[in-house]
């Protein structure tokens, strides 16, 4: 563990990789956002729900989970390192007046975060080349920004070009009577930073996924979904092998 990771369970040749680059809430001491620190329990600060459930899959034997250990609003992972939301200065609609750094500052953050996150995730993928990725994230049944507009997905399956394990993972998520968004609530083509550098860029399978926060909010939820997941991946793995 470190600053800007964790791992959970033992990354394996031929297992699961899940990655969850919005696990965490955590603000390192030494940084004022200066935002009401309210906003750190919503989804603009994490990805609720998804640290329980990959960690409840990292459990499982041949899984591993590989979790951001820093706020999305301090760093995030799930960005190209010269976007400029990699160290956001608004996040739906609130103002994060702590990220109006000047270029030193903000290269610190992606020296002292960013940098080291994606090199680890790098070196367990080359040492341990799983049989499939999981990216794992959760979004909200509405924007706060746009409460009107409602999203009825239980999950969403996200990617780039390379759709080959998300067919699969839609149809499987759809046989257990979910409504899969494909594509939804956003798309993968639009943002898939990590996916795109760590996985689309060396062939290696993935897919993504968005559960809708209030489907995983409580531990029984996260353990449910979990078991679903761990199962799922199992099978597209074997399929695509």
């Amino acid at each position: 563990m470190s600053e800007a990771w964790r791992i959970v369970g033992r990354p394996r040749f031929g297992g699961i990789l899940v990655v969850a680059d919005h696990a965490s809430n955590r603000v390192p001491a030494d940084i004022d956002l200066g935002i009401d620190p309210a906003l750190l329990d919503e989804h603009i600060a994490l990805d609720i729900g998804v640290a329980g459930v990959a960690e409840a899959m990292a459990a499982q034997p041949g899984v591993a989970a590989f979790l951001g250990h820093v706020s999305r609003l301090v760093c995030d992972f799930n960005r190209e390192e010269h976007a400029p939301g990699v160290v956001p200065i608004a996040s739906d609609g609130h103002a994060i007046p702590g990220n109006a750094l000047d270029h030193p500052g903000h290269m610190a953050r992606i020296e002292r975060f960013f940098r080291p996150y994606h090199n680890v995730m790098e070196t367990i993928l080359d040492s341990s080349p799983p049989a499939l990725i999981l990216s794992l994230h959760s979004f909200t049944p509405h924007l706060a920004s746009h409460p009107d507009e409602q999203r009825p997905w239980d999950c969403g399956v996200l990617y780039n070009h390379d759709d080959r394990a998300s067919r699969l993972a839609i149809a499987l998520l759809e046989a257990e009577g979910l409504i899969v968004g494909d594509q939804q609530p956003y798309s993968g083509k639009l943002l898939n930073a990590t996916m795109n550098r760590h996985a689309e860029a060396e062939g290696r399978p993935y897919f993504g996924i968005e559960i809708r926060q209030d489907r995983v909010s409580t531990p029984e939820q996260q353990a449910q979904w979990a078991g679903r997941l761990v199962a799922i991946c199992n099978r597209v793995a074997l399929a695509l092998d």
